[in-house]
């Protein structure tokens, strides 16, 4: 009985075998290959980092920290994508570009400050003062570009809404461009920025923790009003249902441009701490962290508020450790230059092989 058995299983598995391969398409092999393939690089790049020993325990620490800066900032735009997209549907593509509208009004009064001296003697107020002139330029764009550029195409079907949001990324770019010239400009750079803490042997930037702190305070602030205020459950009722919000007295429009409003102030906030970290500011600075940022919005599940905060955070951290564990074990010269393509790559598996993210898209039966 038991050879019988043991026959038969050898059977059944082989018939399983012969059904998996039967159905196995090139499409598979491929993806399968991908994964191997990324697979290799990370195991085989970790490994030969830590055998090499080539960076120490501070080195990390700075990695690590970095991440966890530059990851808040990307959680911070994520929001205004995950936001726009849990109540409308629509990939706001121009985000990115309204943190950048941000970030060149900030510079304006930034510089001001500096040259009159306000910024280096009284760097808080000169900060605050960056950071709401930053949030209400963004914020009034933002706005203005659901009024102008999104509600005309809000019940149409197809393409035109995305075209119109790419369209919109355009022209807030070529304006700025030609407003203000396309030369980068620097944010001003004062000693208390470059200031930092020494605990056990690990530095810790001043500039770093202030970038952290008011972007974590930002994103709970968000979090209370999305889930413990009025507007907030009207925000989620029309995610859930937009026509049966209406039926219920809620007032779609305000709740959408609300919705803007939210995104706008998350991107002028972003806008400034990106300049503070980076320096640059640039009509096209927006493009790439916009990119990333929607990237950490569909790694977390977008649609889902603490989603895009985890995926930013957590794209940050692979974005910062990633080219020195990576690819610096397997021999390749100046890792650090393939940052962007750790972060893209990270959101073309996501895509691939999770498209819900990470804590699943926001649906009908469940909502961040």
């Amino acid at each position: 009985m038991n050879g019988e058995a043991v026959a038969s299983d050898w059977s059944g598995s082989r018939r399983t075998l012969r059904q998996f391969l039967a159905r196995l398409t090139f499409v598979d092999v491929a993806l399968w290959s991908l994964r191997i393939l990324v697979l290799a690089v990370v195991i085989g790049g970790t490994i030969g980092t830590l055998i090499k020993t080539r960076y120490g325990l501070a080195q990390w620490f700075d990695f690590i920290m970095f991440g966890v800066t530059i990851g808040s900032i990307y959680a911070q735009i994520a929001l205004g994508y995950t936001m726009v997209y849990g109540v409308l549907r629509l990939i706001n593509f121009a985000h990115g570009d309204i943190m950048m509208t941000g970030a060149f009004s900030g510079y304006f009064l930034a510089t001001a400050f500096d040259r009159s001296g306000f910024l280096a003697a009284h760097p808080v107020l000169a900060v605050l003062g960056t950071l709401l002139l930053s949030i209400t330029v963004s914020t009034s764009i933002a706005v203005l570009a659901e009024r102008i550029a999104y509600r005309p195409f809000r019940h149409v079907r197809g393409l035109a809404p995305l075209i119109t949001a790419i369209g919109v990324s355009f022209f807030l770019e070529q304006t700025f461009r030609g407003l203000f010239g396309s030369s980068v400009k620097s944010y001003p750079d004062l000693h208390w920025q470059r200031a930092a803490f020494v605990v056990g042997g690990l530095t810790i930037p001043k500039i770093d923790l202030l970038v952290i702190g008011c972007a974590v305070a930002s994103m709970l602030v968000l979090y209370l009003v999305i889930h413990h205020t009025k507007m907030g459950t009207a925000i989620r009722a029309v995610s859930e249902d937009s026509e049966a919000a209406a039926l219920m007295g809620i007032d779609v429009n305000r709740v959408v441009v609300f919705t803007f409003m939210l995104g706008g102030v998350m991107a002028g906030i972003a806008g400034v701490f990106y300049a503070f970290v980076f320096k640059q500011v640039y009509f096209y600075m927006g493009f790439t962290p916009g990119i990333k940022a929607f990237g950490a919005a569909v790694l977390g599940g977008i649609g889902s508020v603490p989603g895009a905060m985890i995926g930013g955070f957590f794209l940050g951290i692979v974005e910062s450790v990633g080219p020195s564990l990576f690819f610096d074990g397997i021999g390749i010269p100046a890792p650090y230059q393939l940052r962007d393509l750790i972060a893209f790559t990270l959101l073309i598996m996501v895509l691939i092989f999770r498209p819900n993210g990470l804590l699943g898209e926001r649906m009908a039966k469940q909502r961040a």
